[in-house]
């Protein structure tokens, strides 16, 4: 039988690592596979502090095996130790496709392992299947104008998935084996260090990448103090805030903000674009969105292009009225 392994090295387990997870169980039903998990770092320290609460289930599981690469050096993070501790895991597993979640730390770590495995890697990955034994991934290309469809005939693969590409597994991922994994490291193959670490505010509780809605802003909002509204909108729709790259770069909005190309790239189920004139780059970061309303003065502006619902208007006529609006449902569905 096949083996799949979602290797996840974070702080905790989110919705991101679940989206893996349910694609890598996607994968193994076509694939004939069984689906193993590796968490790496603190959340595998974790779960080895509470391992006689965690019980090893079986059947409703997401997975054979649950490994818990440990070690002291891997409490903080380095991507050179992550690498190393990632490859020696492999020794142990031999998966035929590695599966990570579309998170920064895993975009750092894959490519190097795909590298030192000889591997073919993907990145960005929106659809998984299994024909005639290979592994058939579908991508976006040209900015989200276009998707490939892409053959691994041959393992092992690795593969990042995109954000909201996938259905989270929301069930227990301990599967029917809880196994820790030690591994030796090389304090001086560690590069970089983490010499301090800034929690950046933010305007709403939900992860850009991972939220349901997004509102995002744009140079057409005219500076900082028009955010301010976008934010109101935001957290009352239970969504994340973002911005264009034309915003982020005038500082009006923390770069971490960023959707497009050089940004983060979303795939919410509703992008309300403010002032957004649509360029190429941004469309990037956007492609994965189900609905696209635009508001924009101007009606020439390429936005409207890729948007579902367009409004020619200036945005503080508009979104006041959104903000009153929601509130008013909001009132409603609690009386």
């Amino acid at each position: 039988m096949r083996v799949i392994l979602v290797v996840l090295p974070t702080l905790e387990v989110g919705r991101s690592e679940r989206e893996a997870i349910g694609a890598a169980r996607l994968l193994a039903t076509a694939f004939d596979a069984e689906v193993n998990v590796a968490l790496i770092g603190p959340a595998a320290e974790s779960i080895a502090e509470r391992r006689e609460d965690v019980s090893p289930t079986s059947g409703a599981s997401a997975s054979t095996c649950a490994f818990l690469v440990l070690h002291p050096m891997l409490r903080e993070y380095a991507p050179e130790l992550y690498v190393s501790a990632t490859e020696q895991l492999l020794t142990t597993v031999r998966p035929d496709v590695i599966l990570f979640p579309g998170r920064t730390i895993a975009l750092e770590i894959a490519p190097r392992l795909a590298y030192r495995l000889g591997a073919a890697i993907a990145t960005d990955v929106i659809g998984l299947r299994a024909e005639d034994g290979a592994v058939v991934i579908t991508k976006p290309v040209y900015g989200g104008k276009a998707h490939a469809v892409l053959v691994a005939p041959q393992p092992p693969v690795v593969i990042c998935v995109r954000p909201r590409a996938f259905d989270p597994f929301e069930g227990d991922f301990i599967g029917e084996r809880l196994e820790p994994i030690e591994v030796t490291l090389d304090p001086s193959s560690a590069r970089t260090r983490i010499v301090e670490r800034i929690r950046e505010e933010s305007a709403t509780a939900v992860p850009l990448e991972e939220a349901r809605i997004v509102v995002g802003g744009g140079r057409g909002i005219g500076g900082p103090e028009g955010f301010r509204q976008l934010e109101e909108l935001a957290r009352l729709l239970g969504g994340a805030i973002g911005a264009s790259r034309a915003a982020c770069d005038a500082g009006w909005v923390p770069a971490s903000w960023q959707i497009g190309q050089t940004g983060k790239k979303i795939a919410p189920d509703l992008y309300v674009a403010v002032g957004i004139s649509g360029a190429s780059q941004h469309v990037v970061g956007i492609s994965g969105a189900k609905c696209i309303v635009a508001i924009n003065t101007d009606p020439r502006a390429p936005i409207f292009k890729v948007a579902d619902l367009g409004i020619v208007e200036a945005y503080e006529n508009i979104v006041p009225a959104l903000i009153e609006e929601v509130k008013r449902l909001g009132a409603a569905e609690r009386t």
